[in-house]
């Protein structure tokens, strides 16, 4: 067997001078060469967790990273809409505010949240002559006259039955026994035609053409259910999902599927039944996604329709073609889970999901953007999403209407106007705050368990904190964030840490000895060095200091800012083993300085070359946790924080730091890196690194919002301890820029990072990093602000008006309501 490996046969490849890989070349009759086997992953390698279902799609979903989460709650009545219960799985409403009917079982409610928030009258079908009917489906009868509109309801049957109900008196005043020979499933109105659909796939039009000549009619008269004579049209059985949508009946059946497994899409009907003799058109999904679950139509693209599937997909349709067949021009992916409910509203598209939240999407950018994201019903599924045409004329308000598995209903705003008015302030932020500079250094090393000791070993190392703490003209606040503090792969210290740390106390409320004797010393030696490297008459207080196996988190804070800073506030996240290990994860420290806040996350994530899902989605968790910290009540508005948030999550806050051991890694050859740091050619290098690939590329990687300087020094990991040399070990790990330090601002002209540098300190694995930024404080006058904040709002009914008459022509023009 002939090997050539000799670097003098092979030339320099490209503009980067890199070698090309060694060639081996096996002669005929020669012995094949053992299989390689994959090397035998460390701790510092193997992910050690369960995967997170959210690491396969956190980084295809569209970009919520600006997303604001305050509930666009619409308060109008006296009375809350959410007292009204709609029974899950059997109830059914419809509204025309203020006016709410409800039907469930064999009951029919009538609210008028004017008036009462328990119901004006109640039908019972067993008392009413009804044949003991259970109510299935209920829709608002169209009607010419004004003041007849939202007057009769029509009422679908279990059996097949049909009957009116006039809401304003509480009587049945028509009914049609026996005309569907199953369960009416749907009931829709468009125009002046009502459409009804049954399991059999039998569907009812009811056009009030079809009155005249019958009764003395004249064709003028609104649709009846005693004098219209309905034109039947066939479709599909059993249908999961069935939408009227800009006229055309859009069906599909789950088992109706072309293709198989990972290919397969679903079969889509749609119809014209207002046409006599139309014939059914099937078109499908360019990709795969599953079964249909919902549909609308965006006021803003009238000639697109956008289907809600199974496994969190939406299918974008182009109505408009030349041959009147839809055809998908788009699939996105937004959301882990089922997409459960559509419903476009002005310029957005909203979503509602299996966790109780409701989603707005931007859908012009691409990516999709997530303007806005709340919790709408307490964690459980969003079952109905749909806009009240009648609310433009009678409250002045685009009123979304959602329904949820916790039987509860909600009125939101369509035109999210807090949004407006927080946007038009955040303008005039200036005219009634002052603003000051504030130096922040922030430090970062993954220590490798090292003792603070060892850097007293070289002359080199002995000199670190001084250098570090004077990289910078006097920092107001200096973060320390270490990794790795504790040996993570001594399974008896770590279960120590585990099991004691951060929760068992002594009596004198001192974390255990045996567990915090590590991180006691790390911070005495910081507060020592702080004390050595800084001017005697500019003292610093630790204002925050916390560990989670291995991470250790400590925060100074100059004496002369100390009566700025409130509200300060730090807890741990844990990330390994699925959430419940700390052997990565994140310490989030927060505090207010004047009117200003900001979040420091020291973080330690998933180990491994090819583990970029999983830090994909540490990182996720740690940005999207829920109540992290408790709701800031320093100031009566939250001026401090930003999208709509209360301080208790991450991105509530205007300013935000990451730092620490990231483990992001270089996709490139270790000969190829090491010939790249030798030659001085870092920047050939950026193209192969996994973070700043996935900041650049993946359009739903967390991070995006976030920037980082440009790194001007080497890779900081992973070399022998002791030494300059990358490792050596049988492993030979690719060096890579795993030490990291990011942040995000909600205005990027409030932070200027002043450096961004490596400190050649040899007693770990990895080189320890720092950055300095100057930061933008702000200082409200609550006095001016409400002033503008008034003016302001008056701005918002001049912009409303013009938004809820757009709003009013398309539910006219495409949707054909009378409103």
């Amino acid at each position: 067997m002939n090997v050539t490996d000799s670097t003098c046969e092979r030339k320099l490849l490209g503009n980067s001078k890199l070698l090309p890989p060694p060639t081996r070349q096996i002669g005929l009759g020669d012995k094949l060469p053992p299989v390689r086997l994959p090397p035998t992953l460390s701790s510092d390698e193997e992910s050690g967790e369960d995967e997170d279902p959210r690491m396969r799609t956190a980084d295809t979903l569209p970009d919520s990273s600006h997303s604001s989460r305050r509930p666009p709650s619409l308060s109008y009545f006296a009375y809350p809409a959410s007292k009204i219960q709609i029974p899950a799985h059997s109830g059914q409403v419809a509204i025309a505010l203020p006016r709410v009917v409800v039907a469930t079982h064999h009951h029919i409610k009538y609210y008028d949240l004017t008036l009462d928030d328990v119901p004006i009258w109640t039908i019972d079908t067993r008392e009413a002559g009804l044949r003991d009917a259970k109510l299935t489906c209920l829709e608002f009868k169209p009607t010419t006259a004004p003041s007849e509109r939202y007057r009769y309801v029509w009422v679908g049957t279990k059996e097949g039955h049909l009957f009116e109900v006039d809401v304003s008196v509480g009587s049945v005043t028509a009914t049609k026994f026996g005309v569907h020979a199953c369960q009416v499933t749907h009931m829709f109105r468009y125009g002046k035609t009502m459409v009804t659909v049954d399991g059999a796939g039998k569907v009812l039009v009811f056009d009030s053409d079809q009155n005249f000549g019958m009764a003395g009619g004249t064709g003028d008269e609104d649709v009846s259910l005693v004098y219209t004579q309905p034109r039947v049209y066939r479709t599909a059985e059993k249908q999961d999902f069935v939408k009227m949508l800009g006229g055309l009946l859009w069906t599909s059946v789950r088992t109706e599927v072309s293709g198989a497994g990972a290919a397969s899409v679903p079969v889509i009907r749609i119809c014209d039944p207002l046409v006599p003799g139309s014939v059914a058109r099937c078109v499908m999904p360019t990709h795969h996604v599953g079964a249909v679950t919902c549909g609308t139509l965006l006021p803003s693209h009238p000639d697109r329709v956008y289907l809600g599937h199974e496994g969190g997909f939406i299918s974008v349709w182009n109505v408009d073609t030349p041959d009147g067949t839809p055809e998908c021009t788009e699939v996105m992916k937004v959301s882990a889970s089922d997409v459960l409910c559509l419903e476009g509203v002005n310029d957005l598209l909203w979503a509602g999901g299996r966790k109780g939240m409701v989603s707005a999407y931007d859908v012009e950018p691409r990516p999709w953007v997530v303007t806005n994201c709340w919790e709408a019903h307490d964690g459980l599924p969003v079952l109905k999403l749909f806009v009240d045409p009648s609310a433009i004329e009678r409250l002045g308000k685009l009123c979304v209407v959602s329904v949820g598995r916790d039987e509860r209903m909600k009125f939101w705003d369509g035109l999210l106007g807090n949004d407006w008015v927080d946007r038009e302030l955040l303008k005039r932020e200036r005219t009634f705050s002052k603003f000051r500079n504030l130096n922040v250094l922030i430090v970062s090393w993954n220590v490798d368990a090292a003792k603070p000791d060892a850097l007293s070993t070289d002359a080199g190392n002995t000199h670190f904190f001084q250098q570090v703490l004077q990289s910078t003209d006097s920092p107001d606040v200096i973060a320390f964030g270490f990794q790795e503090v504790i040996d993570l792969e001594s399974r008896k210290m770590a279960a120590k840490t585990v099991l004691l740390g951060g929760k068992k106390k002594s009596e004198d409320g001192k974390i255990s000895e045996k567990v915090t004797s590590s991180y006691k010393r790390w911070y005495d030696r910081l507060v020592m060095a702080v004390k050595m490297a800084m001017p005697p008459d500019s003292p610093y207080t630790v204002i925050h200091t916390e560990s989670l196996v291995g991470l250790f988190t400590c925060i100074f804070v100059k004496n002369a800012q100390r009566a700025s800073v409130k509200d300060a506030t730090i807890t741990t996240i844990k990330r390994g083993m699925g959430g419940r290990y700390g052997n990565k994860g994140a310490i989030v420290a927060r505090l207010m300085v004047d009117d200003s806040s900001i979040c420091f996350i020291n973080c330690h994530l998933a180990a491994g070359q090819g583990h970029v899902r999983q830090r994909n989605a540490d990182v996720a968790a740690i940005l999207e946790e829920k109540s992290l910290f408790p709701p800031s009540d320093a100031i009566e508005e939250y001026v401090a924080y930003v999208g709509g948030g209360d301080g208790s999550m991450v991105l509530d806050h205007e300013i935000v730091f990451l730092n620490g051991d990231m483990n992001y890694r270089i996709d490139q050859r270790r000969e190829a890196v090491i010939h790249a740091i030798q030659s001085g050619e870092l920047e050939s290098l950026f193209t192969h690194d996994q973070l700043l690939k996935e900041m650049k590329h993946n359009r739903g990687f967390r991070l995006r919002a976030f920037q980082e300087a440009l790194l001007t020094f080497a890779p900081t990991y992973k070399y022998d301890r002791l030494s300059d040399e990358f490792d050596t070990s049988e492993k030979r790990r690719t060096p890579a820029w795993c030490d990291r330090i990011l942040w995000r601002s909600r205005d990027p002209e409030r932070v200027v990072q002043l450096n961004y540098q490596r400190y050649e300190v040899n007693v770990s694995d990895h080189r320890p990093i720092s950055a300095a930024f100057q930061v933008t404080i702000k200082s409200v006058r609550q006095d001016l602000r409400a002033r503008e904040k008034m003016e302001v709002e008056k701005g918002w009914k001049e912009a409303e008006a013009v938004l809820l008459e757009s709003a009013r022509a398309f539910y006219v023009q495409q949707v054909k309501t009378l409103i």
